[in-house]
């Protein structure tokens, strides 16, 4: 018995020549899953079914028959993005793991020079995007919140939306998990990080799933060495704004 304990001690620190593991990396781990299984569950904008956005709405001055009550949902979806993916990531930087912000990609300017390479990815981005959004998936599908075909006013507050929740997934993906793992298993946490990246786009178009492995490979290398997720979520803004704008165009415009 105490040689199996010794056995399974010795895997478990990876005494094998592999990273050897410690607290704060079982506590990054367990912290994304659970946050990940939370946002999924209760921070989605099916989360708020019909008689949830009733009762919210009374809450609210605002009419349960208003045109734009469903756009509640989504900011819902973006409040609760911001908060599951940004600011408790970085309270269990600040407390739990004692470091700064900065250290995992929370910065305004990054290194110099990966600016351009943005840019190059979203002039290659935008043809493709105009070719998918000539499939009848992509326009069934986008924009998620379908009353944003109805005008600009309901599209720009549905942009509100959906482009915050883009910035706290980039803080959460390409930001506290990608650089808490790359202190333990370098630019393999890239692969690590598409993972569960990959898995969150199920449901989706599957040449957008597939995409999903490319573009999270490319934005993480990215984020690490230009030390900031900020200029890809910018990118993901961009392109998440021209996915939506191609397939209304497609469909035939707005309808006022």
């Amino acid at each position: 018995m105490q040689s199996l304990r010794k056995s399974l001690s010795h895997d478990l620190k990876f005494n094998n020549g592999g990273p050897r593991w410690n607290s704060q990396d079982v506590q990054t781990f367990i912290l994304a899953t659970i946050l990940l299984v939370i946002f999924h569950y209760y921070g989605k904008a099916s989360f708020l079914k019909s008689d949830r956005l009733e009762t919210l709405s009374e809450f609210m001055p605002i009419s349960p028959e208003a045109p734009y009550l469903e756009i509640l949902r989504y900011a819902y979806w973006a409040i609760m993005a911001v908060i599951l993916r940004m600011l408790v990531p970085c309270l269990f930087i600040w407390f739990m793991l004692k470091d700064s912000i900065r250290d995992y990609g929370f910065r305004v300017r990054g290194k110099p020079g990966y600016c351009r390479l943005y840019w190059l990815l979203f002039c290659i981005i935008i043809p493709i995007l105009y070719l998918v959004s000539l499939t009848e998936g992509f326009q069934q599908k986008y924009p998620l919140y379908p009353m944003a075909i109805n005008g600009w006013d309901h599209f720009f507050a549905w942009q509100l939306c959906y482009r915050t929740q883009f910035f706290a997934l980039e803080a959460f993906f390409r930001g506290f998990l990608l650089f808490a793992l790359f202190k333990r298993f370098g630019y393999y946490s890239i692969l690590i990080m598409v993972m569960p990246y990959c898995m969150i786009h199920f449901g989706k178009p599957i040449l957008e799933t597939l995409g999903a492995i490319v573009a999270g490979s490319v934005l993480g290398y990215l984020a690490l060495k230009s030390k900031t997720w900020l200029h890809g979520a910018l990118l993901h803004f961009a392109v998440g704004f021209l996915m939506d704008l191609f397939a209304i165009f497609q469909r035939g415009g707005f309808r006022d």
